[in-house]
């Protein structure tokens, strides 16, 4: 079994060693790191290489979760950002879904939400805290990415994301090859210059091409 490759970033030892605790209790799971600032995380980030970053908002130091974020986005792509957080500021978590976290799980969820946060970032699925998802949503929909034209199918594989489903899975339920998914969702994000699929679930809510009662959120 290759396990999912994770990293702790908070400032609060207690909060890394109880997460640390709480993840490899199941096997598919390996906390290879944890870092109490931003700033130590993006130091040690290429050496851990790995799939999901648990990131707080709110550390000691220059560089905010939110920045640490953009940044881990950028210098490693492959690897995905699951917000944990206290605040329940929609604004800042709406900042940190921009900057390109794909899940946002407040600290008082149960713990059963933020392992599917974790596991559905691995997975390259989006998975947003219900107790907040519609109003984050809602505010992400103001001034979203520019409209450009997409073929019938983009659209259809564009709503299949929003389901939260998987390029192998969409490609069961569309009759062609993963590699041709692949190809489509990329065509999808440069067009409407979107980053990853948490921004293209709300490209598709303000189109209309699915709405909010759909999701499993």
């Amino acid at each position: 079994m290759t396990k999912v490759r994770v990293v702790l970033v908070d400032d609060h030892r207690v909060v890394r060693t109880g997460l640390r605790s709480y993840l490899e209790s199941f096997e598919d799971l390996e906390v290879v790191g944890a870092a109490a600032s931003g700033e130590e995380a993006l130091e040690k980030l290429e050496g851990w290489l790995p799939d999901v970053v648990v990131m707080d908002l709110s550390m000691p130091g220059g560089i905010d979760g939110i920045e640490a974020t953009r940044r881990v986005r950028a210098l490693s792509p492959h690897t995905q950002v699951v917000v944990l957080t206290a605040h329940t500021d929609d604004a800042r978590v709406v900042a940190a879904l921009r900057a390109g976290a794909i899940g946002y799980v407040r600290k008082d969820s149960e713990p059963e939400v933020f392992l599917a946060a974790v596991r559905g970032a691995a997975r390259g699925q989006s998975v947003l805290d219900p107790a907040v998802a519609g109003s984050v949503l809602q505010d992400l929909l103001r001034g979203g990415p520019l409209v450009d034209e997409l073929s019938e199918r983009e659209k259809e594989v564009l709503r299949q994301l929003a389901h939260g489903r998987t390029n192998h899975e969409i490609a069961e339920e569309l009759h062609v090859s993963a590699e041709t998914v692949k190809t489509h969702v990329g065509n999808i994000l440069s067009k409407l210059q979107l980053s990853h699929r948490t921004q293209a679930v709300v490209y598709a809510l303000k189109q209309g091409l699915v709405s909010l009662e759909d999701l499993d959120i």
